[in-house]
């Protein structure tokens, strides 16, 4: 099967034909780290140069999101094995003539676009926090589905899309790579993911245990996403962990605070550990309240002797993000302020 066919290479290829994943495929995420100075501001780019520079700012640990899942060039790498693909990629050396729209209420304008165009249309008008972009995603993503493929451009965009500090911005991040890729937000898609996360090609296990996190913030099968998850968090090998938390990240439901801060205290890997303190602070797609419910475990970790100095750093720089107070590694002034009356 040619790679551009695979759902990986969002040619929207039907679940029931078992698309083959092309090995070559996994995350690779443009993450920062969580450290100092890490507040992450999105602005309003007029390019998507700019979009990427701006939500990419280095005094941030951009949330763990990096919408590019897939090594990009695999489509072009792919063999064209028929003259459709081949037609189709002398296509899309074209595409870029189409005209934009410079609004996303310019809806007569968009109708003139091809879904592929659509989507990076509008996807850079939200991140660059473009009245209606967001409501447009949502209204025309379930048409887009085998019509839009993941590209550089896509791949570009998702990145700061999810790497944006409103969180309706996010989500159609995730809508829009969820179209790429191929995956309908139906059982099937949800059982081809699941059979993926069990396979012993890593790549495909990896990638599937991002997209199960997709998936699950969707509201598919949200509960067993969070089970296997939660599962893999015990995998002796440390990149199944890793990319198991992202996912857990990414469901942002609330039974995955509990598993995210047991994997930051007790995780060998101090990635593993740092990835989960990331998510727990700004990454992923947890509500500010439900961030907050991790608060009181987070001040034990900031002296807790047990921990190595640098966890118990990112402690105190989780809980920084997440209650934007500022008090270092000061165990009692952290204490003393959670302690305090709090103004309604």
């Amino acid at each position: 099967m040619d790679a551009s066919q695979t759902p990986f290479a969002g040619k929207g290829a039907t679940l029931e034909s078992e698309p083959i994943a092309d090995p070559r495929l996994e995350p690779t995420p443009d993450y920062g780290t969580l450290g100092s100075g890490s507040d992450v501001a999105v602005g309003h780019p007029e390019s998507s140069a700019d979009t990427i520079r701006r939500s990419t700012d280095p005094r941030r640990y951009a949330p763990v999101f990096a919408a590019a899942i897939g090594v990009l060039m695999a489509v072009l790498a792919g063999s064209v094995g028929s003259a459709h693909a081949a037609w189709a990629r002398f296509e899309n050396l074209f595409s870029s003539r189409e005209v934009s729209p410079a609004s996303a209420q310019d809806t007569r304008q968009l109708d003139r676009l091809r879904p592929q165009k659509q989507a990076e249309a509008l996807l850079e008008l939200a991140v660059g926090r473009r009245d209606g972009a967001v409501d447009q995603i949502s209204s025309r993503v379930d048409r887009w589905q085998g019509k839009v493929q993941w590209s550089p451009q896509i791949a570009t965009l998702t990145t700061a899309a999810l790497n944006s500090d409103d969180m309706r911005v996010r989500e159609s991040g995730i809508e829009v790579e969820l179209a790429a890729y191929g995956l309908a937000k139906n059982s099937a898609s949800l059982e081809y993911l699941v059979r993926t996360s069990a396979s012993s090609d890593h790549a495909r296990k990896i990638w599937a245990f991002w997209a199960l996190g997709l998936m699950a913030n969707r509201g598919i099968g949200t509960d067993r996403v969070v089970q296997i998850l939660t599962r893999h968090l015990k995998d002796t090998d440390e990149d199944s962990r890793r990319w198991a938390v992202e996912g857990l990240a990414l469901a942002g439901a609330t039974e995955t605070i509990e598993p995210l801060l047991q994997t930051m205290h007790n995780d060998p890997s101090a990635n593993v550990r740092e990835r989960a303190a990331c998510s727990l602070a700004e990454s992923g797609m947890f509500t500010h309240q439900q961030r907050l419910s991790a608060v009181p475990r987070l001040l034990s970790y900031v002296d807790d002797p047990s921990l190595d100095p640098q966890t118990n750093a990112w402690a105190s720089q989780a809980l920084s993000d997440i209650t934007h107070q500022h008090f270092g590694n000061d165990a009692n002034a952290w204490r003393n302020w959670y302690n305090s009356p709090k103004p309604d």
